[in-house]
């Protein structure tokens, strides 16, 4: 037909092309709008790099964290266990014993030894764990973090009982009962009122067992700086252990001030009853005695000075 285009000028129809054209106005293609795509080895097109696969869940998650939250309650549950476990097994000197151990002293003067030496003996503990934490393990630091709440626990559970001997304030009952006691003082950081026998917790219920376990946790929270590694954590655990022993013992003292009873007005106490497996802990504090001198007997002759 006149006036129509040859067929070999003729531009080919491609179904379903694309209307814009390839490349941008500065020759390149515009992948800006479109983004990157992969292409195989014949010139292909692939899915775009990590199309339909959902993103990876970032760490540290709702998951992980109720999954430390779970631990976090587990240990503080044995801790608490462990601690009702060694109350009664914690030696206790009593009254007598103590004037023995600190001839010529007061009151006061007592316990501020028996404090000076409970604070020297949680630095102690403090120390020995920061010590062994050199190179944090995260399994690890946990069981330490556990070992050394126990430990300082149980310092500071027979400073409370000395406390209340030297002040005159020895709850009633058995040993069973005083430890309880004993633990309930630990537990709130306020001395126990022996005059009110009807005040005092016979037996551990689930009232002491939460505020153990809320206590407990206070401290772990306290004492985590003690992870550091390469020996400073034994250096912040000796000066926190020792901070918080003294703070505690302070409290305690406030309050078997307001009630305390002359030596003179208790007359003669029976002795404490004995752990039947004591507690091997760390000295607490003794009256500094001069060492005796050995008889000082005659030099023998030197032969060669004759």
């Amino acid at each position: 037909m006149k006036g129509s285009t040859p067929p070999w000028k003729r531009r080919p129809r491609t179904r379903g092309a694309d209307p814009e054209p390839p490349l941008g106005s500065n020759g390149a293609r515009d992948v800006e709008e479109r983004g990157p795509r992969a292409v195989t080895g014949d010139g292909a097109p692939l899915e775009p790099a990590g199309g339909g696969l959902p993103a990876p869940a970032a760490p540290g998650g709702p998951a992980a964290l109720r999954r430390a939250a779970g631990r976090l309650q587990t240990a503080v549950g044995l801790v608490a266990d462990r601690m009702i476990a060694i109350a009664p097994r914690v030696p206790v000197r009593d009254l007598d014993t103590l004037r023995q151990h600190f001839p010529g002293l007061g009151p006061e003067e007592i316990a501020d030894r028996l404090v000076a030496g409970a604070a020297k003996a949680s630095a102690t503990v403090g120390a020995g764990v920061g010590a062994v934490n050199m190179l944090p393990v995260p399994p690890a630091m946990a069981a330490s973090l556990a070992a050394e709440i126990t430990g300082v626990a149980a310092v500071e559970l027979k400073l409370v009982a000395e406390l209340h001997e030297v002040y005159g304030q020895r709850p009633p009952g058995d040993l069973r009962a005083r430890s309880t006691a004993y633990l309930t003082a630990w537990t709130s950081e306020h001395g126990v009122k022996a005059g009110n026998p009807s005040s005092l917790p016979k037996v551990v219920d689930s009232g002491l067992k939460q505020a153990l376990r809320r206590q407990i946790k206070r401290r772990l929270v306290r004492n985590v700086p003690n992870l550091l590694p390469l020996m400073l954590g034994a250096a912040v655990g000796a000066v926190i252990n020792r901070r918080d022993t003294r703070r505690f013992a302070e409290h305690i003292r406030e309050d078997l001030r307001e009630t305390q009873v002359p030596w003179e007005r208790l007359g003669d106490l029976p002795p404490l009853e004995k752990p039947a497996q004591p507690l091997p802990l760390p000295e607490t504090g003794r009256g500094h005695h001069a060492p005796e001198r050995p008889e000082s007997r005659p030099r023998p002759e030197d032969p060669r000075n004759e």
